[in-house]
């Protein structure tokens, strides 16, 4: 389950590069009720998401040429310096070369297959997660699904499960350590058509799937797959905010005693 007690490759903080960040958080802080705040004058207008103070996500302008806007999941890593000599090793490519911020340190990348994630050497990160409005599940879409895992692998240890869903084979994500459910984060889809780029894809927790879905509608937002039943998941939608940054929704199931 994903939590806050971060280890080698659990998702530790994510956040959205946007061509305008005032609107980004309108539109957030309408959809989830989160609220913006600046992480100071001289973090180039990066800020942090919370909610009731704690912190759930950040927001900063789109800085890289060519950029889309786009959430960006970073896993936890001990070594980032590492981490990126195995990116390079497993045909990836290193986008943003390690670097201090702070007392932390992050690297961002592109994999294999084109999807762009990010590492973070520290032992802070989000402070909520897997509560209503906030980060429950991280989910990898590309062309060949084993390869990715394969990929990762050499880069996280993480180990998968195969997991038979409605036209396909899903594979579940989960740390290192531990126990294999609970150390569940995430999962590695197929891409479902030609049009569906390679990506990781946020999925936050909600109380009410289709609410949330209209809500989005009502303030820009687009609708890219209505919510649905997802057997033994719960109930989940696909959407993208108004500068096309892609996102999902799930409320799940109840979990059994």
């Amino acid at each position: 389950m994903l939590g806050t007690d971060f280890r080698t490759g659990s998702p530790i903080w994510l956040d959205l590069g946007s061509p305008d960040t005032d609107a980004s958080a309108a539109f957030y802080g309408a959809v989830f009720g989160w609220q913006y705040v600046s992480a100071g004058p001289d973090a180039g207008g990066y800020g942090l998401f919370q909610q009731d103070g704690k912190t759930v996500a950040a927001l900063g302008r789109l800085t890289e040429e060519g950029a889309e806007p786009a959430w960006t999941t970073y896993f936890r890593t001990a070594d980032a310096a590492a981490t990126t000599a195995a990116v390079t090793a497993g045909g990836g490519i290193v986008r943003v070369e390690p670097m201090d911020m702070g007392p932390a340190r992050i690297a961002q990348f592109t994999d294999a297959q084109g999807a762009d994630f990010a590492v973070l050497q520290s032992g802070k990160g989000l402070e909520r997660a897997s509560e209503d409005n906030t980060l429950v599940w991280v989910e990898l879409h590309v062309a060949a699904p084993e390869a990715a895992v394969g990929f990762y692998r050499e880069l996280f240890g993480w180990r998968s499960e195969e997991m038979k869903a409605p036209g396909m084979t899903y594979r579940v994500l989960s740390i290192a350590e531990g126990d294999q459910q609970e150390g569940s984060f995430g999962g590695v889809a197929p891409l479902s058509g030609d049009a569906e780029e390679a990506r990781w894809v946020p999925y936050f927790a909600v109380a009410d799937a289709d609410a949330l879905t209209a809500a989005v509608r009502a303030n820009g937002g687009t609708v890219l797959m209505p919510a649905a039943d997802v057997p033994d998941v719960g109930r989940i939608a696909w959407l993208a905010d108004p500068a096309g940054a892609v996102f999902a929704v799930l409320k799940p199931n109840p979990r059994q005693a």
